[in-house]
């Protein structure tokens, strides 16, 4: 009585609990049997996308074909040892369907710095837009950067063990480490195996609206899922109408930063796209080794960002505006770096600001 139920009030509670309960359990095998029914799918903001279709134990066994695009190594050498980043083809047979923004997983023959073969798998963006660079739908694309340390912390060749890769540079009177999997990926030659899982990823995909205006920040091979966005956008048919106009209506506005200018990743589509539709594309790049700004400092990308923060600033307060950043852990307290002024300017906390976005599902990041 004092809980203010009388008894015949809490039985019906009592059923509707066991109740609920039922059709709570009802629901949760339904689900499962959804599940079990859409394997290599998973629902994002309602919508169905492609989701690890193959597992490491169970790998699709693709084939390295000619790129119609790129030749393999993209970049020239600079006198650092890891000057070397390639662009790598492989024929999914239409098997593995994938949407821009997601990433394939490789597994290398190994062995790995921890003796497994064969290695653990690698995930790596994916370079190339859904339909892959010849359009077919039945290729990918990546873009490696090839791990060579040499006299680092760890070795897997000893003091004359190096051998020339498929790029010649080879360290014979030094102790090497040569990353596992960018190196079988980067030594690959056309008719080769090449053992893919997934897709997966849902953390870069593309708004749905046409309209959206897209910030892209990449450093190095950060540029995979950002290649993939820009095919699609101002390149494939999938990104055009009937009359051939682009779909797209928005702006994209990529920031790029590498080491050297020898370093620099798909420069002709870079121009080609900011050509064909100068109002809908612009790029800037940040060459930190070649580089300075006014003040003397290293050009990164929060420094090429910083001499446009205003036009920036004003962009991201239009709620169809998006941020994707992929590559080095460092870029977001980068950005923190070249927005916090202008966010106080305004009244507001960079970090809050960035959190609101985030959680309005327009801040995307993925780094390594």
């Amino acid at each position: 009585a004092a809980s203010g139920l009388t008894p015949s009030s809490s039985a019906a509670i009592g059923l509707l609990s066991a109740g609920a309960a039922v059709a709570g359990a009802r629901s949760r095998t339904a689900r499962r049997a959804v599940e079990v029914k859409k394997k290599g799918v998973r629902v994002v903001e309602g919508k169905e996308i492609p989701w690890n279709i193959f597992s490491p134990k169970e790998p699709y066994v693709g084939k390295v074909v000619p790129n119609v695009k790129h030749p393999q190594t993209l970049t020239q050498p600079t006198g650092d040892a890891n000057w070397e980043t390639t662009h790598v083809t492989f024929d999914h047979g239409g098997k593995v369907p994938y949407l821009e923004g997601q990433s394939i997983g490789i597994i290398a023959p190994g062995p790995d710095k921890k003796g497994e073969t064969p290695a653990r798998i690698r995930l790596y963006s994916i370079a190339s837009s859904a339909v892959g660079d010849d359009e077919t739908s039945k290729t990918v694309s990546l873009c490696v950067k090839r791990v060579v340390d040499v006299e680092g912390q760890y070795a897997n060749r000893e003091v004359g063990e190096d051998k020339p890769d498929k790029a010649g540079t080879v360290f014979p009177d030094k102790k090497v480490y040569r990353g596992v999997c960018s190196n079988h990926i980067c030594d690959f030659s056309l008719g080769d195996d090449v053992l893919i899982t997934g897709p997966t990823g849902a953390e870069m995909l593309l708004p749905e609206d046409q309209g959206s205006n897209i910030i892209m920040l990449a450093t190095g091979t950060g540029i995979a899922p950002m290649r993939s966005y820009m095919r699609l956008l101002f390149n494939d048919k999938a990104g055009a109408n009937a009359d051939g106009t682009r779909k797209f209506k928005g702006l994209a506005w990529l920031f790029m930063g590498v080491p050297f200018s020898k370093s620099l990743l798909y420069d002709d589509e870079h121009s080609e796209y900011k050509a064909k539709y100068p109002d809908q594309f612009r790029f800037d790049y940040a060459v930190s080794r070649e580089q300075k700004n006014a003040a003397g400092q290293k050009m990164y990308i929060q420094t090429k960002m910083a001499e446009y923060t205003e036009d920036l600033w004003q962009l991201m307060q239009k709620p169809n505006t998006h941020i994707f950043m992929c590559g080095l852990k460092g870029m977001e307290s980068g950005m923190e770096e070249c927005f916090s002024p202008i966010a106080q300017k305004n009244g507001l906390d960079w970090k809050e600001f960035a959190k609101g976005m985030k959680k309005e599902g327009r801040y995307h990041v993925e780094v390594y």
